[in-house]
């Protein structure tokens, strides 16, 4: 159980992803909502996990039942945009409840590698090439890896792009939404093509973020 003793850096602290969507009166309302609720921030990101966790199962499901791929689609782009608000309610609710947690680093940070590798590879499943799932996991894990060694460097934590986690998922979300209501012929390659772009640019992401952190860590002179 959380106790109020300060906030967790990553689910409510200062060091956090830049989203807009924390500015706006629904998120602030379902926030409010959630705190006056007593809810528990790593229970929401555990929620956050099993919406990712869905999320590959009904997209992996348009291949393995393609009789009713379309409605698959739009559960695998719904329970995308669940995981999204699950990450972005944990830390509003961490820092509206003023609570943390001994473990919250973790409960921040684990479930949205399980999210992540679940969606990629249930996208693999659907473009008939689990590999290319898998190399976009990867490609997506190698962003978190380069930002929390960066972090355990002393460095802030560098959330740049092009292929963060809101870009992955926002062009999953859109693929999933144009399948579920495009004809099979206008999009039959377009999930691999996806994996691909995802593999390419998030590589160049996790690039991108160790050439910044060595660059900070050589201009303060910290030795990691």
């Amino acid at each position: 159980m959380e106790a109020p003793t300060g906030i967790t850096p990553g689910q409510g602290g200062a060091d956090r992803r830049p989203i807009a969507a924390r500015n706006t009166g629904f998120a602030n309302g379902f926030a409010a909502w959630l705190i006056a609720r007593r809810a528990s921030p790593n229970g929401i990101s555990g929620a956050g996990m099993v919406a990712g966790i869905l999320a590959g199962l009904a997209l992996a499901g348009t291949a393995w039942w393609p009789e009713v791929a379309r409605p698959l689609w739009l559960l695998g782009a719904l329970f995308v945009q669940l995981r999204l608000l699950a990450n972005l309610m944990d830390g509003m609710v961490a820092i509206g409840r003023g609570v943390a947690s001994p473990v919250g680093e973790l409960w921040n940070e684990i479930p949205d590698r399980v999210s992540d590798t679940a969606t990629l590879l249930g996208l693999g499943v659907a473009a008939g090439s689990p590999a290319w799932g898998l190399a976009a996991s990867l490609a997506a894990m190698a962003t978190a890896y380069v930002r929390a060694t960066g972090k355990a460097a002393g460095t802030p934590s560098d959330f740049r792009g092009p292929m963060a986690k809101q870009q992955r998922m926002a062009l999953v979300t859109a693929l999933a939404v144009f399948c579920a209501v495009t004809p099979v012929a206008w999009h039959a390659a377009l999930p691999l093509w996806a994996l691909v772009l995802i593999t390419a640019l998030a590589s160049l992401t996790a690039l991108r973020r160790l050439n910044g952190i060595a660059g900070k860590l050589r201009a303060s002179k910290v030795q990691p």
